[in-house]
């Protein structure tokens, strides 16, 4: 392991990487419960979608692992599943076949595209500043995405977003709220005293609180506003139901589809998916401080090129578009830095296929304090960026406050790029610009325009 992952040379040991894998995998294992039922909108079966959910998080993990040697998971994507099973199977009315040889035909794409170093010269091309941005607009997307999962932020028909209701929903968000909060603080008390694995603890402490908070009444079970039990409970999976997905992309009945259309889908899930990858790389890369002297991440072409194969072998198990997640910030936070993390992810992947009743019993709340955190974490970016120079300074901050507030990655960079290029060719910096933002800049407008 040593000679293979680097470990000494990257600062870890293999107990660390362990925890870190464990940590990962525990804040992305709400995509074995959400992603099943997302693509069941779709007529996908549940259980299939489970299954191909696990293996195709395997398999992408274990080629991100395997061939670029960092501690990023993949599974897949939150955003584009629900393109996936509600726009192009729900409101344009194509079969789930169709959507997902869409997928495969992006998985193919995407490969070219990463062996042609196109997508590298992408993440090369865009600047240090907005690097630093993007790592912390992610911080901010995934510790909002945490309040969310702990009921502290709710909607409000008025404003949009607010605190939750602790006197009239005590028992249900007001008790995970609470209970969050108290996760929060063990976590960042065990991480001041320098406790390794004081993410993952959070996550466990948190949930045990729960599971007695249930026991003794104050947590109270109501399916249908969505507040389930929280003791994990031992079933096996209907392996059986794999049959129908797998490999029923090359099943795909195009009669009736447009060329026309069949572009426009492929495309929003090739655009979203690129630059949610290209984000998630430089965001987390900048966190764990793995660019080089030239802001540049090594190996990057092998890392996007596992995305793309993930992609691809994603849509013929039978699942959505998969992609690196943004949660692997959680296992760089416990301190992974290299692929053993990842290949400790991907088997516990693998594993869940045949015990996801308890993993998919972990609650939000519990989750929570970890995304809360880590984004503190990756805010801590800003610190690097130079406030002095406006040119600089402005489009990373629209980049970092675009993402939690248009609840997209790809959002803050497209609106992070075009600020950027507008601002420094109208205020005369037109020279530090490179051809490819120009390029860039366009694309997301013409995005905007068409799409």
């Amino acid at each position: 392991m040593e000679r293979f992952f680097k470990l000494k040379q990257n600062g870890t040991d293999v107990r660390t990487e362990i925890i870190a894998g464990i940590t990962t995998f525990m804040t992305m294992a709400y995509i074995l419960a959400v992603n099943p039922n997302m693509l069941s909108a779709a007529g996908i079966d549940p259980t299939a979608a489970l299954i191909a959910t696990c293996l195709s998080a395997f398999v992408g993990t274990l080629c991100m692992a395997l061939m670029a040697n960092y501690p990023f998971a993949l599974a897949p994507g939150m955003g584009l599943n629900a393109y996936f099973a509600y726009t192009v199977c729900g409101k344009m009315g194509y079969d789930w076949r169709v959507a997902l040889a869409a997928v495969a035909v992006e998985g193919l794409i995407f490969i070219v595209l990463s062996l042609t170093n196109v997508r590298e010269a992408i993440f090369n091309a865009i600047p240090s500043t907005l690097k630093k941005g993007v790592s912390a607009g992610i911080g901010l997307f995934i510790a909002f995405i945490g309040l969310q999962g702990a009921h502290l932020v709710v909607a409000n028909s008025s404003t949009l977003v607010s605190y939750v209701d602790f006197k009239n929903n005590f028992r249900t968000q007001g008790i995970c709220a609470v209970l969050a909060l108290i996760g929060l603080f063990i976590t960042i008390i065990l991480y001041v005293k320098k406790y390794r694995a004081s993410i993952l603890i959070g996550i466990i402490s948190t949930w045990i609180l729960g599971m007695l908070s249930q026991f003794i009444g104050l947590y109270k079970v109501d399916v249908k506003a969505g507040f389930y039990s929280l003791y994990p409970r031992l079933a096996m999976t209907d392996f059986s139901k794999f049959g129908k997905t797998f490999g029923q992309v090359f099943k795909a009945d195009f009669s009736g589809v447009s060329i026309a259309n069949f572009v426009v889908v492929l495309f929003a899930f090739l655009f979203v998916d690129m630059f949610d990858t290209i984000g998630t790389l430089v965001g987390v890369a900048t966190k764990a401080k793995m660019l080089d002297e030239n802001e540049k991440l090594p190996r990057i072409k092998f890392a996007l090129l596992a995305d793309a194969i993930a992609t691809l072998i994603g849509a013929i198990f039978g699942t959505s578009t998969t992609t690196t997640y943004v949660e692997s910030s959680a296992g760089v936070g416990a301190g992974a830095r290299t692929g053993l993390s990842s290949i400790v992810t991907g088997f516990l992947f693998l594993l869940a296929i045949f015990f996801a009743p308890v993993f998919t019993a972990i609650p939000g709340f519990a989750t929570a304090p970890a995304l809360i955190f880590v984004g503190f974490l990756m805010v801590m970016s800003v610190m690097d960026i130079d406030f002095e120079d406006i040119t600089e300074a402005v489009p990373a901050y629209l980049c970092f406050l675009a993402m939690p507030l248009m609840y997209s990655i790809s959002e803050g960079i497209a609106i992070g790029v075009i600020s950027y290029v507008i601002i420094n060719v109208c205020c005369g910096n037109h020279k530090k610009v490179t051809p490819l933002m120009y390029v860039l800049a366009l694309m997301f407008i013409c995005k905007y325009i068409f799409i």
